[in-house]
């Protein structure tokens, strides 16, 4: 029974009976689909939104973004349902993002998630995924696929985030500088130029962000380079260059607070995390490769290969060993191809590839005094993660209005561990993990403009470097600690309305075995894994373009994430049945977009999440929250070029609510009052621009 847990008013016999008696007419429901132009690559295989049997959300970036601040990415990504982001203002510990609950752990970065841009992997062959290397101004398109992600990618039981930049073909005119300001000393200035001529095109885009943030303690200062160039060869050829840069010379961490710091001053860092000088320091680079044959033997070929390189600092906001660095090269290449063909009386697609990777860092770290003086190197190791992956896709088409889906793949994960610090022991090790997974999905298009699906598949997460930690002491890899499983299934419908209102409605399931949750114990997070959870829930968003000027956008998740059956064995305490920590059962994103032909645009939305719990024992509840958020500008046109104002209000009515909960935060603390779990949010913030085309 795929929702043994559901209100039984939720169960799918009731909602398919209630689709089946709405009251549209059939003229209505058989309009030309917009869903058919709107094509999906993070699935690997190429299809239509409409023909796609799986859940899956494609935000366009010129509307989603316009008037933004373009801080991180959940102010472009927060209209995805079954999507829950977190973290926007601490630029030291990353964003947290979870998709069904599925990284929401992660206590810096983001785990669960494959995330890739332009073809090129964010997420390391360990599962570990960074996003400040993402330049949201040169961001084209966003692919996220809601589920298990390991049979498209490998190691993943969350989905997968896709975002394909802008190139020289689909800039708007040759050039843009875009200059924002607003409060808590926000600075931002971007700049970008691309074009095309003959077979070539290409575009390059560079951003710097002056950030003081609000609260004490979370400075942040940062550039980034953004550039591709391409040639198309002939012959259905085209290759592209790539080349990517990240300067952070600081971004600083404020520390979680307990809820009493946090009602006192809002505004205030942890004593320790000021004391220290908490952050990090950032420099990364990389260059990447991609070829295109869509004409080799009837079918497509692809290509890509890359390297980059990360040098990276981090103070953490507690003394003792918590100056952490490492320099890490991370490279890899792939290789797909797809075509179709005829076989058995039936008319075939099919896509087969390799993924290989290969993570190497030299690892070091020294303690830290309470007056922040280093007292001395506690480890240096060297890390290496190789990852090896094979992967078949195929689409049947049934009948010309039921397509049957099958996938399948096999990884091979390697870790490794060369210990150059042998005064306490040598902590040498090796571990590999060996791994399949598997999809089935059928799409059904019922009417033209609407697709009936269901699938099920199978995921796997294996813990990284950082998550294979021995709580012990006695070094080497946590021997106890194993991959998760999910198993996922998923009823869904998407289509058009009258070519006015586009809906996707989905039901999910998903059971995983052994869930890899965190603690905290002697101010360093390590973690074990829970035996059985459980996530259920109903994704739903609309798009409804109102009359010609006004659009309004609503995404609705409604989820149950609990533990099935896990003992605490850090506290002592059976929390079968609680509720997962960090995730919220219902969240709300509306949106309403006023765009008159005169150039002028007004925006405004509110973004809503229930309760959440702090810890796996439920004893520290932060209630709900809803921010209104509101922008507007007007653009104006002179010969070929155009300016824009903007300008936009955040937090509009100046509600208090948390921006981060770092989830079981010093649980080692027997006080729940004592533990640092709270990260707040900016008050009523007020910013403008200017953008200039040409």
């Amino acid at each position: 029974m795929l929702f043994r847990s559901v209100n039984p008013m939720l169960s799918l016999k009731r909602i398919a009976f209630g689709l089946a008696t709405i009251n549209i007419p059939l003229t209505a429901l058989a309009e030309p689909s917009e869903l058919d132009v709107i094509k999906v690559d993070g699935t690997r295989m190429e299809r239509s939104l409409l023909d796609t049997p799986a859940a899956v959300s494609v935000v366009n970036a010129d509307s989603a973004q316009q008037g933004q601040q373009n801080i991180q990415l959940d102010e472009s990504l927060a209209r995805v349902p079954g999507l829950y982001l977190q973290n926007r203002y601490n630029f030291a510990q990353n964003q947290r993002i979870s998709i069904r609950g599925f990284g929401a752990r992660a206590p810096f970065g983001v785990r669960g998630l494959r995330v890739r841009v332009d073809g090129f992997p964010e997420t390391l062959p360990d599962g570990q995924s960074q996003v400040d290397n993402i330049d949201l101004d040169s961001m084209h398109q966003a692919t996220v696929l809601r589920g298990p992600a390991s049979v498209l990618y490998g190691n993943a039981t969350g989905g997968v985030i896709d975002i394909e930049t802008l190139s020289g073909r689909n800039i708007t005119g040759n050039g843009e500088l875009r200059l924002s300001s607003g409060a808590d000393g926000f600075r931002k200035a971007h700049l970008k130029s691309g074009g095309q001529k003959d077979n070539a095109h290409y575009y390059i885009g560079v951003s710097g962000l002056n950030y003081a943030g609000y609260r004490d303690q979370s400075a942040v200062e940062k550039y980034q380079l953004n550039s591709r160039i391409g040639w198309e060869l002939g012959n259905h050829q085209e290759i592209d260059l790539f080349l990517t840069a990240l300067d952070t010379p600081y971004a600083q961490d404020p520390g979680g607070l307990t809820r009493s710091q946090a009602h006192t001053d809002r505004k205030q860092a942890t004593m320790l995390a000021d004391r220290l000088d908490a952050g990090q320091e950032v420099d990364q680079q990389r260059l990447g490769f991609r070829y295109r044959n869509t004409s080799l033997a009837g079918g497509v070929l692809q290509t890509r290969a890359f390297i980059s390189q990360r040098d990276f600092t981090q103070q953490l906001p507690f003394p003792g060993s918590s100056l952490i660095d490492y320099q890490r090269t991370f490279y890899g290449a792939g290789v797909e191809y797809s075509h179709n063909l005829d076989l058995f009386g039936l008319r075939h697609r099919y896509l087969v590839g390799v993924d290989v990777e290969r993570q190497q860092d030299d690892r070091g770290r020294q303690g830290v005094s309470f007056n922040g003086v280093i007292t001395g190197l506690t480890a240096n190791e060297d890390q290496i993660a190789t990852s090896s992956g094979i992967f078949v896709q195929t689409d049947t088409f049934l009948t010309d209005n039921l397509t049957l889906s099958l996938g399948a793949r096999a990884d091979r994960i390697q870790f490794k561990v060369e210990d150059d610090f042998l005064s306490d022991g040598d902590d040498s090790g090796e571990q590999q993990f060996n791994e399949g997974s598997f999809s089935a999905g059928v799409a059904w298009h019922a009417l033209p403009a609407h697709t009936l699906y269901a699938s099920v598949s199978s995921a796997f997460e294996t813990p990284t470097f950082t998550e294979l930690a021995n709580p012990s002491g006695a070094g080497g890899f946590n021997p106890d600690l194993e991959p998760q499983k999910a198993l996922n299934q998923e009823l869904g419908i998407r289509g058009t309305i009258s070519n006015d209102l586009l809906y996707d409605l989905t039901l999910f399931s998903v059971a995983v075995k052994d869930e890899i949750t965190p603690y905290e114990l002697g101010g360093r997070t390590y973690y074990e894994n829970a035996a059985r959870t459980r996530r259920e829930g109903i994704e739903l968003s609309l798009e409804h373009f109102t009359t010609e000027t006004l659009t309004t956008t609503v995404a609705w998740t409604w989820a149950q994430y609990r533990f099935d059956r896990f003992f605490d064995e850090q506290q002592g305490v059976d929390v079968s049945d609680n509720h997962m920590p960090g995730l919220p059962q219902h969240i709300v994103f509306a949106e309403a977009a006023w765009r008159p032909q005169n150039g002028f645009f007004v925006i405004g939305d509110v973004r809503f999440a229930s309760e959440v719990y702090a810890e796996n024992t439920n004893q520290t509840r932060i209630g709900s929250h809803a921010v209104v958020n509101a922008r507007f500008g007007k653009r104006w046109h002179f010969n070929h070029q155009e300016l824009e104002l903007h300008a936009g209000i955040n937090n509009l009515f100046d509600r208090d609510y948390y921006s981060n909960i770092r989830i079981n935060a010093n649980s080692d603390r027997p006080d729940p009052a004592d533990r640092g779990y709270f990260e707040t949010a900016p008050g009523r913030t007020l910013y403008a621009g200017v953008t200039l085309r040409w």
